[in-house]
């Protein structure tokens, strides 16, 4: 079972790693924080949330790091499930269940996975493992604690967006728009 916990926290934690070093540095074909900012801003969060959310989700995501070496596993666990709780809240939902379809399926495999190793624990060969603190933060109550904070992390963060316009008001819209970026340049 160890060899299996380690395979799966490896392989997850730096998937999430990277996709968190796209968002906060570039790397690895992404846009880093002012594109994902940029991105976040389309998502209906106001400009100036879209950075600092941006950063948020680059830091929740390269938590996968912590993931990987089963280091404060819980915590790490927490982080990248909140992620994905924003990402099928605001992004997938609307598309359905099938990723074919642009759907939260890999969301859901991935959320129910961080919420599995905060449950678990990291196994043997972790870093938690070598210090002590496997047995102490790791279990059942651990996992619905990740679970449930993800959940209420997640709708915190939906929160913040702007209320989505009817398609009837969407040049409304873009004329606001239009007028906050002409005083900014003029100011």
């Amino acid at each position: 079972m160890a060899y299996g916990i380690l395979f799966l926290r490896v392989v997850v934690g730096l998937l999430f790693f990277a996709h968190g070093a796209q968002k906060l540095f570039g790397w690895f074909g992404g846009h880093g924080p002012h594109g994902t900012a940029g991105f976040f801003h389309r998502l209906g969060f106001r400009r100036e949330h879209a950075l600092l959310l941006a950063l948020a989700a680059g830091a929740s995501e390269a938590a996968g790091l912590l993931l990987a070496l089963g280091l404060l596993t819980p915590f790490a666990a927490l982080a990248t499930a909140s992620v994905m709780v924003v990402a099928v809240g605001i992004v997938h939902r609307r598309n359905g269940l099938w990723s074919t379809e642009g759907g939260y399926e890999y969301n859901l495999v991935l959320w129910a996975v961080a919420i599995a190793l905060a449950a678990s624990g990291p196994g043997r060969f972790s870093l938690d493992a070598v210090l002590g603190w496997a047995g102490n933060i790791t279990g059942l109550w651990w996992g619905v604690g990740v679970m449930v904070a993800s959940l209420g992390g997640g709708a915190v963060v939906m929160a913040l967006r702007e209320p989505q316009l009817p398609a009837e008001d969407t040049d409304a819209a873009l004329t606001r728009e239009r007028e906050h970026e002409t005083q900014t340049i003029v100011s």
